[in-house]
């Protein structure tokens, strides 16, 4: 069985550990099936080689109980959102079959994390339309969720996920990439303070706990307008 219920896309190898990790522990947790689809290789990293980087990928989907990871191949450093790119990730969705996608921030400092934001999008989008690629049955994913975590651009979460049972374990996934983290202060898009980067990780995930009511959550925006079916159900209290 190669569908899945939630595809993480993120541009580089750690990206999904940071960003969503706990989110996709939890769902894995819950029964349901998870994959993570890395579009580039991480050849342009200044530290540890892409082969490193594989190695060490391998080891943190475990952790997260993810059934599937792949790599799409496209240039670190150099990804484009082109009919060409849109295609081979729609290939890739269409595969997968996923109900939810998990896409990057719609903005981000480093530029393949913008661009990927919007090829994700772009590339859900056309997933569905029968004329392209009609040797692949169709199909277009039920919602995509952008994670928030680390921007400082301070668009407010649509929700967020407590991870505060994951976390640990997310964690753990994260010190996985000993070539990218170990003894850092900064990576991705997070914004250094002078402490360990680890530190940093943990002090994100608490703020947005904090905003939940909990210890430790995760972000996540989308474009639509969230449902609720029954107010006097709603958690988070005002006072």
């Amino acid at each position: 069985m190669s569908s899945v219920d939630i595809l993480a896309i993120g541009a580089h190898r750690d990206d999904i550990e940071l960003t969503c990790g706990g989110t996709l522990i939890k769902a894995a947790k819950a029964g349901h099936r998870t994959a993570i689809l890395d579009l580039t290789e991480g050849e342009m990293g200044t530290k540890g080689s892409a082969p490193e980087r594989a190695a060490e990928a391998a080891r943190a989907a475990d952790i997260l109980g993810c059934a599937i990871r792949e790599n799409l191949g496209l240039p670190d450093a150099g990804i484009e959102n082109t009919p060409a790119t849109r295609e081979r990730l729609a290939r890739v969705i269409r595969r997968l079959a996923p109900r939810i996608v998990i896409a990057p921030a719609l903005e981000g400092r480093h530029p393949d994390h913008r661009v990927s934001a919007q090829l994700v999008r772009d590339a859900c989008f056309v997933a569905g339309l029968q004329k392209l690629a009609p040797d692949v049955p169709k199909h277009r994913p039920h919602k995509i969720l952008h994670s928030l975590t680390y921007r400082q651009d301070f668009v407010r979460p649509t929700f967020v996920v407590d991870i505060s049972d994951e976390f640990e374990r997310k964690m753990e996934a994260v010190r996985c990439y000993a070539s990218q983290f170990e003894g850092a202060r900064q990576a991705g898009e997070v914004y250094p303070n002078g402490e360990p980067l680890y530190d940093m990780i943990a002090h994100y995930a608490a703020y947005y706990g904090a905003l939940i009511r909990t210890r430790y959550g995760e972000p996540y925006f989308t474009t639509e307008m969230m449902r609720v079916d029954d107010v006097s159900a709603l958690e988070v209290a005002t006072f």
